[in-house]
């Protein structure tokens, strides 16, 4: 039996999420509060395995707070279940330890499922936000790579991703040949790649060139 604890505003939410759990096989709710200042003082209390956290809960201010609750609990998995923009909110969700994010639109059974998913360790997200996530990874990967890279190294790069061998890349630059395979050495090391074809690919796919 899933132990859940509820933490949201809204009376009619509660009353819904108490009716719908109250005869459920696999979950039971335990404990409901309507402030964020009594969330600790309920898992304290109350042996509680899934918290139910609604983002525009009276107290909770920042994001931050949930990162902390989760570093004083945790064994406490958290679902956010918000009316809020899931693609707004879930990135910085994600990074807090939060372990999914259901609209409160969602029928309840999605929120029982996932409660399920949530409790044996799973972390549920939908697709556009695993996108993002993962747009975001990748310019902040090609930005820490940016910032590796001289502004020369680039520009040889470029060159050679548009298909120049290095005499051409030397005659354009005004450098000897022996000089921009350095370059190409260095590009390599710093890409973590070993032949010139994937330096091209991975570069292309960081968006540095």
């Amino acid at each position: 039996m899933v132990k859940i604890g509820l933490a949201d505003n809204h009376p009619v939410v509660h009353f819904g999420i108490k009716s719908y759990f109250k005869e459920h096989a696999d979950i039971s709710l335990v404990g409901i509060v309507d402030n964020f200042n009594m969330v600790e003082e309920m898992l304290k209390r109350k042996e509680i395995d899934v918290l139910l956290l609604d983002l525009e809960l009276e107290g909770l201010s920042t994001i931050n707070l949930i990162k902390a609750l989760l570093k004083d609990f945790p064994k406490v998995k958290i679902v956010l279940f918000s009316n809020l923009n899931e693609q707004i909110y879930a990135p910085n969700a994600i990074k807090a330890g939060v372990s999914s994010f259901v609209q409160k639109s969602e029928k309840l059974d999605v929120l029982a499922s996932t409660i399920i998913k949530v409790n044996r360790g799973a972390i549920i997200f939908s697709e556009a936000v695993k996108k993002n996530m993962a747009l975001i990874s990748k310019q902040a990967k090609s930005e820490r790579l940016y910032r590796k890279l001289s502004s020369r190294e680039i520009e040889v790069l470029r060159y050679l991703s548009n298909g120049k061998k290095n005499k051409e890349v030397a005659e354009a630059l005004n450098l000897n040949e022996k000089t921009i395979s350095t370059y190409k050495l260095r590009l390599l090391a710093k890409l973590n790649v070993t032949n010139l074809v994937d330096l091209v690919n991975k570069a292309k796919t960081l968006e540095i060139v």
